[in-house]
């Protein structure tokens, strides 16, 4: 039921957690937090909010690849994730992409849509606009100095309500520690790969049934992120958290319903 693997690209390896004993195939693609912490090892703690999917479906949770080149783009993400999923014998799957997995999903829509038979796009954005360019490039400046308690301070100020931010804020500093890698690029690599992320001009080309969740108060994308997208992929529906920011996926109760009434339409 539960299954920590790898799938070799090349030279490269790609880290999955996999759970679930069900037919159906749920991939997931985590956020920018994945340059820090992989999925390795994880699959029990990582299954927790999906018990609800776990008799009917598979679910697959990826890591980028290790290592990755330097200027790896996230189209370039996108064409390594069809690879990775056609060496497994993945032939259709609904699709999940959080934040930077959201943008990696777009892609993957778009170029390898034979993957894809439903998509979902959380606290995503379809290109790096000027609040995202601000946020992420503190964030690089930070895990170049090698100040992982601050980037995580940051980003966890950044991604949660004040109240949830409020009752958890202890251990953050514990976090911190457990999530400090040996060195900055693998973060680095994924994060630069944001800053020049585009992929408005893609969004027409996705046909599958496509949910759009954000949060009113996203001070990462910022909330009219989730607006583009829903304008630009056609037919695609939209639902926004009022009151959440970045981190509604952890904060929101019905996150996880919502996502499995979806796949199950």
């Amino acid at each position: 039921m539960y299954q920590d693997a790898s799938v070799m690209l090349g030279e490269s390896k790609m880290d999955y957690a996999a759970f679930g004993q069900g037919k159906k195939i749920l991939v997931v693609l985590p956020g920018l937090s994945d340059g820090l912490m992989s999925v390795k090892g994880k699959a029990w703690m990582l299954s927790l909010p999906y018990k609800k999917f776990l008799q009917n479906y598979t679910i697959y949770m990826f890591s980028r690849k290790d290592p990755m080149p330097d200027g790896y783009s996230i189209r370039e993400m996108a064409r390594d994730q069809a690879l990775a999923l056609r060496k497994l014998g993945i032939e259709k799957c609904c699709l999940m992409g959080v934040s930077q997995g959201g943008m990696i999903a777009q892609y993957m829509a778009a170029d390898s849509p034979e993957f894809v038979s439903k998509l979902i796009l959380a606290v995503t954005a379809p290109n790096a606009a000027p609040l995202l360019q601000e946020t992420v490039g503190g964030w690089i400046t930070l895990a170049e100095r090698g100040d992982y308690a601050a980037l995580l301070t940051d980003t966890a100020r950044k991604m949660y309500s004040e109240a949830y931010y409020k009752k958890n804020k202890k251990i953050f500093p514990l976090l911190a520690k457990l999530m400090k890698p040996e060195g900055a690029e693998r973060f680095l690599i994924n994060a630069r790969a944001i800053l020049s992320f585009d992929a408005g001009k893609e969004l027409t080309k996705i046909s599958c049934p496509t949910l759009i969740l954000a949060g009113s108060d996203d001070r990462v994308v910022g909330p009219e992120a989730a607006f583009a997208l829903c304008e630009g992929i056609p037919g695609s529906r939209l639902h926004v958290y009022e009151g959440l920011g970045h981190g509604a996926y952890e904060e929101a109760r019905d996150f996880y319903d919502r996502v499995l009434e979806f796949c199950e339409e």
